[in-house]
Parts: C-alpha cells; structure tokens; sequence
C-alpha cells in the first residue's frame, strides 16, 4: 500500500464511504442542497461578477510531463461558409477545440484516482475502461453546482504573493482566514483557496507553476471533511503541495485520501486573484459561486467555467 501508516489512518478517519448509501456516486456533493443555494444566493449584495477560469486554448499550463495532457488545440471548421454558394444568404463560422478534461480549469470526478484498485464508495477500478471511460463516479453524475462560496487567501494570510516552497496548507490556515473574514463554514459550502501560485502562469513560465507548488495539505483534508465542504478548489496546477513531501514524490497522497475515501470533488487552475482583490478591498469573502462542470459522459474530469457574484 503506497499511503504509509499515518496517512492511512487518516484515511479511515475521514472515509465517507457508505454515507450516502451504497450506491452513492456524488460523494460530498450530496451536500449541495437548496438551503446551500439560498445561502449562497443571500450573499450576493453588490451583484459584482468574477470569472475565475483561465483561457482555453494553446497557451494552457500544461507542461507535457504528464502523458496525453496536453494544451487545447482550437481549430476553425468553417469561415463564412454559404450553403448556396450565394453570399447573400445565410453564411456561416464554426470551430472545435480538441482538449483533455483536466487540461484548463476543471473539477476533479471521483473517478479520477484511486487505490488498492478501488475508488469512493468501495467501487472497483474497472468501472473505468479504455474504451467506454468512467461508467461510474464520472463528471457526468455532478449536477448542478450552484451554492456559496468562500475564499481562503491563505497568502494574504501568510503576507506573502506567492510562496517559494510547497507549502502545505493546514485546517489552522482555512481557520484564520474564516475567522478574519468573519465567517463560518457550513454543510454545502465549497471553499476556494488562494496561494498566489498562479503567478507563475500568468508570468508564462509553466514548468515553474507545475514543479514547486504549495496546496492543500493532509492536515486540511480532514479539516475539509469535518466540516462537511462540498469540494474544494485553489490556484495552483497539482492542486496539492509538489513535490509531495516523504520519499515518493508522485505518491499525491491528497488526491488519494480525497477522491477514494472522502468523495470530495478537487478542482484545480482557478484564477482567483481578481476575486481576492476585490474580498481583500470591501471585507466580504463569500459569495455565491457557480460552477457546474461540462458534463462529458464518463468523464474522469471536467472543464468548468466558475463565477463567483458578490
């Protein structure tokens, strides 16, 4: 077993597994119920809207360390085509992006990782095939994703832009960062955090953005589960501390504990610094966020183009 012995007791602890039922397949997402919606759509008061997806196209972050994820490739398939031949009628322009699910913004599906040839709920791995994808636990079982949201700027927290190391955040740092915006968790919230590490994608240098990454760190899985968020999402590209700390640095214990024993949905590649700003500017740190995922059929990811409204 790859997870050593702490961290598979922590796995136990915070296990979902049977929760929901045995046939659940939207693990913590059960938790996006309408009094979650309603309360993210009370903490809409200016009505101010921030995209928070980067751009999807051939400038992505993807590095090619990763076998097949590479960046979108947009493709014109018709340019002021008339179907007459006459252009004084109807003419028209048409593309087509060909992209992985994890390549840009995305969520994490439940499918996405596992171990010991299991993933969330006790399913076996084999509901994911080469030729039909993730017939269980895929992007496609998500739904809507509409519910508040709360930003965690943990390097505003730590007066930092961006940091120098993997640092990994804790269940202290998502607290501080509550506890100074004057607000508190509840079942259904997804929380958002801010690491700065976008930075480096902004400034175009990939492998910098991908190599030395902060995120979130074990002690905030359990934080996460504990006060039942309903996924969570930050900035950077691992979505976890990178290297992974211990001897294996591709072990991404996170990912691991997450998706098969929580059943929390991880998105990755948000752009939140225009929101932090703005947070940081009128003290206000929810918001209502939507963020429901393209619904590719047995899809292990999904791109999503999340706004959050304050």
């Amino acid at each position: 077993m790859p997870l050593d012995a702490d961290q598979q007791a922590l796995a136990a602890r915070v296990s979902n597994w049977g929760r929901w039922g045995t046939d659940d397949q939207r693990g913590t997402l059960n938790l996006l119920d309408e009094a979650a919606t309603r309360r993210g759509a009370a903490a809409v008061r200016s009505g101010r809207s921030f995209p928070l997806a980067i751009g999807v196209g051939a400038n992505g972050p993807q590095t090619g360390r990763i076998p097949g994820r590479t960046n979108p490739v947009h493709t014109m398939t018709a340019v002021s085509f008339a179907f007459t031949g006459d252009p004084g009628d109807f003419q028209t322009s048409d593309d087509k992006i060909e992209t992985g699910t994890h390549t840009t913004t995305h969520w994490d599906a439940l499918a996405h990782a596992g171990y010991d040839n299991l993933l969330f709920n006790g399913r076996s791995n084999s509901v994911v095939t080469q030729e039909d994808g993730a017939t269980e636990l895929g992007i496609d079982t998500f739904g809507a994703v509409v519910t508040r949201g709360l930003l965690c700027d943990v390097a505003r927290l730590k007066g930092v832009d961006w940091f120098d190391e993997p640092y990994a955040v804790t269940g202290a740092d998502l607290d501080a960062c509550l506890d100074a915006a004057g607000l508190s968790v509840q079942p259904g919230d997804i929380v958002l955090v801010r690491t700065g590490q976008i930075h480096w994608f902004k400034q175009g240098d990939n492998r910098r953005y991908a190599d030395i990454s902060p995120g979130i760190g074990l002690d905030a899985v359990e934080w996460l589960q504990a006060h039942d968020v309903a996924a969570v999402a930050n900035d950077t590209h691992v979505f976890e501390p990178y290297p992974c700390p211990g001897s294996n640095p591709f072990l991404f214990p996170v990912h691991l504990i997450m998706l098969r024993d929580v059943g929390m949905p991880q998105g990755q590649q948000w752009d939140l610094d225009d929101l932090a700003a703005d947070c940081a500017a009128d003290g206000q740190y929810d918001f209502l966020l939507s963020a429901t995922p393209i619904p590719v059929t047995h899809g292990c990811g999904g791109i999503v183009a999340p706004v959050a409204t304050k």
